[in-house]
């Protein structure tokens, strides 16, 4: 029995619906806790669904599944190692003095009034000299993050400001893989894609900062007691000295030479490890001491082995300057690799079943006008975020989905190309579940729905692309004789 287009639109909807379902399901039973194991049942439930319907209406076979399942698993291989090793450096940075040395100095430049305006241009202006929002946000965010809480400022709006300006780093940097993945797929120059994406990129970092600086003058922030306290603290616990910096510096210093990001993020662990061993030599020796005995040269080996990969925290009296402390290392990052690997699952069987083309195809009756067009393709980018949990599938599928409809209606590639980064790229850490939105939850210690309203330029970039498609500003078809 052939089913119509409609029927089939409505089939592959149906493992969307449940997936979103069980997802608020478990949100509302679980809260933030839903991505330690509920979360990941839900989207091996909605895959059941869509294997089950694809197999029972499509007929598609078992083995197409595996492939696809196969396929997404390869591809997030390298993902998983950096994963672990933002965890490793998450863990012997704080430990080594390198993030209390951050927050210690930060509070002392920066005034609250202008911080998170501060934060947000410090992480563009990194993000677009390395080319990674992770790195980014593994890096100097957690430093950033410790210095607003000193300040007074929420979690929500502190992430906010640093996922903000690392993804407009991430958008435009020539290093930048999701940006030579966008252009190359759509087969628009590398410098010539950047360039177009000026005209939406531009106005969404503006209007980003502006909010960021009202919020920041609105802000009475924490008394001179409170900041002191945390100096105080700090010092006290920890030797703080410039010489940390080097750290940092060594690994802006290899990303900027372009080396790749895993071994750019093993030597920074090294070198934080060795950093912790001296100047740090008596935390090392306390964490050492929690799990052998022996020589002290045995016991700092075991304390910088547990920096880089275990669970920990440091107590100093003050709770509030303990969760400045308490670190993730390798371990945390666990329930992290979980939710992606299911996530890919379902992203899998949505892709080999022909689910998701079938809902693009959905789209068709809006793409008739250029603002139709553009919105379409904003919407699509954007949804496969959800859907499909990885940003890298979600600028793949949906530049093969409207390629050719671009092509019909006479626009040019780098039409395309803009439109999918102004979607695809910088919505991908609004989803709890996806791979961005974990992974940066994981690392900032906030829970996505907690920081999402706060990422401005990632919420405003796709508005912007539909609001100059409208405009038409730069917007000219090939046959047009006007310069590109």
């Amino acid at each position: 029995m052939k089913l119509s287009p409609a029927w089939t639109a409505v089939i592959s909807l149906v493992p969307v619906l449940v997936l979103i379902t069980l997802l608020a399901i478990h949100i509302g039973i679980f809260g933030s806790d839903a991505i330690l194991g509920a979360s990941q049942v839900a989207l091996l439930a909605a895959s059941g669904v869509c294997v089950l319907l694809a197999s029972l209406f499509f007929k598609t076979p078992w083995k197409e599944f595996e492939k696809a399942i196969g396929r997404n698993f390869s591809d997030i291989a390298g993902a998983t190692l950096i994963l672990f090793l933002i965890g490793g450096v998450s863990g012997t940075w704080t430990m080594s003095g390198v993030v209390p040395t951050f927050i210690y100095y930060g509070v002392k430049i920066i005034s609250p009034k202008v911080f998170l305006l501060s934060a947000c241009v410090i992480c563009a202006v990194i993000s677009v000299m390395t080319g990674s929002s992770w790195t980014t946000i593994a890096t100097i965010g957690v430093a950033l993050l410790g210095i607003g809480r000193a300040e007074g400022f929420s979690d929500g709006m502190i992430a906010g400001a640093i996922i903000s300006g690392a993804y407009f780093g991430d958008k435009i940097s020539p290093l930048s893989d999701t940006t030579v993945m966008a252009s190359s797929v759509n087969k628009v120059p590398l410098f010539t894609h950047i360039r177009y994406m000026f005209f939406t990129t531009v106005p969404s970092i503006v209007i980003t900062l502006v909010i960021f600086t009202v919020l920041g003058l609105s802000h009475h922030g924490s008394d001179a007691s409170q900041i002191d306290l945390y100096t105080t603290v700090l010092s006290g616990k920890f030797h703080i000295t410039p010489w940390l910096f080097l750290v940092p510096a060594i690994t802006l210093a290899l990303i900027w030479r372009r080396m790749p990001a895993l071994p750019v993020l093993a030597i920074s662990v090294l070198a934080a490890a060795v950093a912790a061993l001296v100047f740090q030599p008596g935390i090392i020796a306390d964490i050492g001491a929690k799990v052998t005995e022996g020589s002290r040269a045995r016991v700092l080996l075991a304390g910088t082995v547990e920096s880089i990969y275990n669970t920990l925290s440091l107590e100093t009296g003050h709770p509030e300057v303990d969760g400045l402390l308490a670190t993730r290392g390798m371990l945390g990052m666990l329930n992290t690799v979980f939710l992606i690997l299911c996530a890919m699952c379902f992203g899998a069987c949505m892709q080999a079943s022909g689910m998701i083309a079938r809902l693009a195809r959905m789209l068709n009756p809006f793409t008739r006008t250029r603002t139709g067009l553009v919105a379409s393709t904003v919407v699509t980018g954007t949804a496969l975020n959800g859907i499909v949990s990885d940003q890298y599938l979600s600028i793949l599928l949906t530049s093969n989905i409207f390629r050719g409809t671009f092509q019909e209606r006479g626009y040019e590639e780098r039409l395309l190309s803009r439109s999918v980064e102004d979607s695809a790229t910088v919505t991908s850490p609004l989803y709890p579940w996806s791979s961005c939105g974990m992974t940066q939850a994981t690392i900032l210690s906030v829970p996505t729905l907690v920081y999402a309203p706060f990422c401005f330029f990632n919420l405003i970039s796709p508005l912007m692309s539909i609001c100059i498609a409208a405009i038409g500003w730069k917007i000219v078809k090939k046959s047009s004789p006007l310069d590109k």
